[in-house]
């Protein structure tokens, strides 16, 4: 089994949150004027699309390499559709656009990338999210 951990904090001056994986950072936050909110960072349903999509788009180039094609222009983009409350994502849509570099039909890569895409795959099966509460820092 692999696992990853990835960490937020608030970024002081502000009610916005620092996260990071590695050395790679992301700054989360609300639209100004909700509950606190700068506009300073992506929304929670932002990253779940960007999510969504990202991990898409590395798949694109997984299964071609796999395949031992070369993609050039790759070009997603996922629409959200939030509901109720409180409110959840209900459906994502992702449309896909790619071309090979030898000028083949680039939809066997793309199906391919459809049955080894991490982040869909594991949204359509349902991924249980336990919440626990940390020990006070001290």
């Amino acid at each position: 089994m692999i696992s990853m951990t990835v960490e937020l904090r608030n970024i002081e001056g502000t009610q916005a949150s620092l996260g990071w994986a590695g050395g790679h950072t992301i700054v989360v936050d609300r639209p100004e004027g909700k509950a606190g909110g700068m506009g300073l960072g992506f929304n929670g349903g932002q990253l779940l699309a960007l999510a969504i999509g990202g991990c898409f788009c590395n798949d694109l180039r997984y299964a071609a390499d796999e395949m031992g094609a070369r993609l050039g222009r790759i070009a997603v983009a996922v629409t959200l559709q939030l509901e109720g409350t409180p409110l959840i994502a209900t459906a994502a849509t992702m449309t896909v656009s790619c071309d090979a570099l030898d000028g083949a039909d680039p939809r066997p890569i793309v199906e391919r990338a459809q049955t080894i895409s991490t982040v869909s795959n594991s949204l359509r099966r349902g991924l249980p999210v336990t919440i626990e509460m940390a020990e006070p820092a001290g």
